[in-house]
């Protein structure tokens, strides 16, 4: 099945500050970053379930890729893959959801 990619206005901007936050120290790893996150989401198409569930919410369609510190996490709808949030692992869904 072809899946396509759709970004959450949320994780939209949690990517943007993120990025922005890496910046202020280094241009250069904030790029290096954001190439990396965009790679891991152009990835998850070809093989969606290959991220592992969510644990704090335990659901098969809510699944997260791990970038260092970070968790990419997208939710798996019909035909599409939604990033509904980019964060640091530090915290709590809960909260970002």
């Amino acid at each position: 099945m072809a899946y396509s990619v759709k970004w959450s206005p949320r994780a939209a901007s949690h990517f943007e500050d993120i990025c922005e936050y890496i910046a202020k120290d280094s241009k250069y790893y904030a790029t290096l970053f954001a190439r990396k996150v965009l790679s891991i989401v152009k990835s998850i198409p070809q093989f969606p379930k290959s991220g592992r569930v969510v644990p704090e919410y335990n659901d098969e369609d809510l699944r997260e890729k791990l970038y260092e510190n970070y968790r990419i996490v997208y939710r798996i709808k019909e035909a599409t893959i939604e990033i509904v949030a980019i964060c640091h692992g530090s915290r709590l869904l809960e909260n970002i959801l």
